[in-house]
């Protein structure tokens, strides 16, 4: 079973990649995992961790660990979430020790660590520091002599670009080339033309630049993290009347547990005494408290409001809705999107195709024209500078873990990036109707009456005690109507042909058409019937041995928001709404024109479905919306699958989007969140490739100074961060 460390320190996608890569060459680590968007290492327990922790000095970071293996992986991730915070502690410990015991004989790894990791305390106060020596010196340098203000300014450069240099040295003695590659040939280069204060910019704002970009990514995972905080930690067990605290692992199916006001739901249940108003925004992201009472089912990590309830849990903790929650949440981060696997495809050649730009800008004027090699050397160091890749590869993955929290937040889970990337993509929807634009249970439409106090009567004393969900929809309609229920002397149901009963010593009977084909139906009737027919409605129909006594039209009730839905999305730039179902045609017509679907298509069976998603795909980015099993095979055809929270399990495990609300209102939201992620990416990346580009023309006349080179590379980072952060922005939406 593997292990998960959770690392702290990483401030740099392209160093995580390099560590990951320095990780899986160590013997048994081919199959680790390190991933910069969620800061978590996945290895083999057959791994040296002294050889892993090695490896993370050296770029400043350290690990903690978050788990330990389980019999399952659900067991495994439940553990991962409870004892976190005490397996980090002593984590972290071993690490300190660790960096005890090498200080002696490793001083450029402990300072590595030291300097890099603590970079949200230590770090900024190094670089505040560094930068008033170097104030002195640029404000005072006259003053001071040549050689105070040079020491001022060696001292500024040991302090905040040390790290940065042993690193980039020991990646030249390997030929390997990467940003602190880069930035130790800039430093040294400006060093030796005594460009000083050059030199020590170059540190400061790399420095800053690091911290940044640690930072920003720091916000978007402590944002994610903060979600993963909603898991209950314990629960109160009744058994034999008496109450006990137990951890919330502990927890069985079938135990009755008492959740008090304010205090957590430990897991998904049905409540057996009590009454209150319960949050669920945790599951739903549903903002407003719902009515709970004897009888009703409770999700895991929701919030009793007010009052006492009892709760006979359904499923252990690890299996509830919340810990599947959690679990995929977390799983998205660790996905890659199209977009990031290409940029960091791109670094790895871009880093050495700068250093030869650079080393070209150095000699090929010099050689060609004659001009001064010191002016073209310095602006060889220039274009060093510029081609730092931090922007370019800090591009995409902060917008992408900001998206796929703020989706979470609205109860809308996305299993990973590559998914939220490709739902701002999707032109075309597909719609099952029943339990997506429809609510999967019937009402009563329509009824027609010919003799109101007999007709209720017999459908009261015939549905009463039925679980047809028909006879549910029924007797829901004669709820309001106060109709007096009569106990029938007889009640019998025939197959195919309805119920036959004796109420007051008449015969009655209630079926469709068919069985009422014993009777001459007048021709008033037959029109009322024609005409219900006509709008698509079931038909059940009740009468006594001589004439019908009326007619009950009944449908799948559709969403209230369906509608409204359907209209956010043609507003946002869905081109196409389609809706597939296996109903006969003119029930399909008739919830097509009331939600306002631009096509329909009717009668399909499960492998019918798959077809037309799959020729539908064909002309253009289509994503299936579904609920049902039959479902499951449809949402896998299409580019997208997305299932709604209360279908069934292999929907949701077949779906790579889930819609945790029982409804479809937060779906416009979050393909505006998929599309406001999407264009973010794009726009840091031309920001971040516009600014280098600029820089590096202005090589051509050779107006290109360090000064410059620093800011706009500084620049492009902080933009990029900034940029994607504000995906952030952005309350719950209705």
């Amino acid at each position: 079973m593997e292990q998960q460390y959770r690392i702290r320190g990483l401030s740099c996608a392209n160093c995580t990649r390099e560590m990951e890569e320095e990780i899986r060459k160590l013997e048994h680590g081919e199959h680790a995992t390190l991933s910069y968007n969620s800061a978590k290492l996945t290895i083999s327990p057959d791994v040296s961790i002294e050889q892993v922790e090695r490896i993370l000095r050296r770029d400043g970071a350290r690990l903690e660990r978050i788990s330990t293996p389980q019999p399952s992986e659900h067991a495994h991730h439940h553990d991962r979430d409870q004892h976190h915070e005490h397996s980090s502690t002593h984590s972290h410990d071993h690490a300190a020790a660790k960096s005890q015991d090498h200080h002696s004989h490793d001083h450029a790894h402990d300072h590595g660590h030291d300097h890099a990791h603590e970079g949200g305390s230590r770090l900024p106060l190094i670089l505040i520091t560094s930068a008033v020596l170097f104030g002195i010196g640029v404000l005072w340098g006259n003053n001071l002599g040549n050689i105070l203000t040079i020491s001022l300014f060696i001292i500024a450069i040991v302090l905040s670009g040390y790290s940065t240099f042993m690193q980039g040295a020991r990646n030249l003695l390997k030929l390997k080339f990467n940003i602190d590659t880069l930035m130790t040939i800039a430093l040294v280069g400006a060093v030796a033309i005594g460009e000083w204060k050059e030199a020590t910019l170059v540190a400061i704002l790399f420095g800053v630049n690091e911290w940044l970009e640690g930072f920003g990514m720091e916000k978007a995972r402590r944002s994610m993290e903060s979600l993963l905080q909603v898991a209950p930690k314990q629960a109160t067990r009744i058994q034999n009347g008496v109450e006990s605290i137990i951890a919330i692992h502990e927890l069985q199916a079938n135990d009755v547990v008492l959740v008090r006001s304010g205090e957590k739901i430990p897991s998904d249940g049905t409540i057996v005494d009590g009454h209150s108003s319960v949050n669920e925004a945790a599951i739903t992201g549903e903002s407003l408290p719902v009515d709970k009472t004897q009888g009703d089912h409770v999700f895991g990590g929701s919030i009793n409001n007010e009052g006492v309830l009892k709760v006979r849990i359904e499923k252990a903790y690890e299996d509830s809705s919340l810990a599947r929650i959690l679990h995929l949440v977390e799983e998205a981060q660790e996905t890659k999107t199209p977009t990031e696997l290409f940029i960091n495809r791109f670094s790895t050649y871009y880093t050495p195709a700068i250093i030869l730009i650079a080393i070209l800008v150095m000699l090929v004027p010099p050689l060609l024209s004659g001009a001064s090699w010191s002016e073209w050397f310095y602006q060889g160091l220039a274009v060093l500078i510029v081609g730092c890749p931090c922007a370019l590869i800090l591009s995409s993955p902060i917008a992408i873990v900001a998206g796929i929290t703020r989706n979470a937040r609205n109860g809308i889970l996305i299993k990973g990036g590559v998914h939220l990337e490709q739902l701002g993509k999707i032109s075309m929807l597909a719609f099952d109707k029943t339990g997506t634009l429809t609510k999967g249970e019937p009402h009563v439409e329509k009824a027609v009456v010919y003799d109101q106090v007999r007709f209720y009567q017999a459908a009261a004393a015939m549905e009463k005690s039925s679980s047809h969900p028909l006879a549910k929809a029924i007797m829901n309609y004669l709820e309001p109507e106060q109709v007096t229920i009569i106990e029938p002397d007889s009640i019998q149901t025939i197959a195919g042909q309805g119920i036959i009963a004796h109420v007051n010593g008449t015969k009655y009977k209630l079926g469709n058409e068919k069985s009422m084909s014993y009777m001459q139906i007048p021709a008033q009737v037959q029109q009322d019937i024609d005409n219900l027919k006509h709008e698509g409605l079931t038909l059940v129909l009740i009468a006594d041995e001589s004439q019908i006594l009326g007619m009950f039209g009944i449908a799948d009730e559709i969403r209230p928001e369906s509608r409204e839905v359907i209209s956010d999305l043609h507003q946002i730039g869905i081109r196409r709404a389609i809706m597939l179902t296996g109903d006969h045609e003119r029930t399909a017509t008739k919830v097509a024109q009331a939600v306002g679907v631009d096509e329909v298509y009717a009668g399909l069976m499960p492998e019918d479905k798959v077809d037309k998603v799959k020729f539908l795909a064909q002309q253009g980015h289509i994503a299936m919306i579904g609920d049902g099993i039959n479902d499951a095979p449809a949402l896998a055809s299409a580019h997208l699958g997305i299932a709604m929270g209360k279908g069934t399990d292999s929907a949701i495990e077949t779906a790579d989007i889930v819609l945790m609300q029982d409804h479809l209102g937060k779906l416009p939201e979050s393909i505006r969140i998929a599309r406001q992620v999407n264009r973010t990416i794009r726009t840091n990346i031309i920001f971040a490739l516009g600014l280098k580009i600029a820089a590096l023309l202005l090589t051509i006349p050779g107006w290109l100074t360090l000064w410059f080179a620093i800011l706009s590379d500084m620049g492009a980072t902080i933009l990029v961060t900034l940029l994607s952060l504000t995906v952030l922005i952005g309350g719950r939406k209705k």
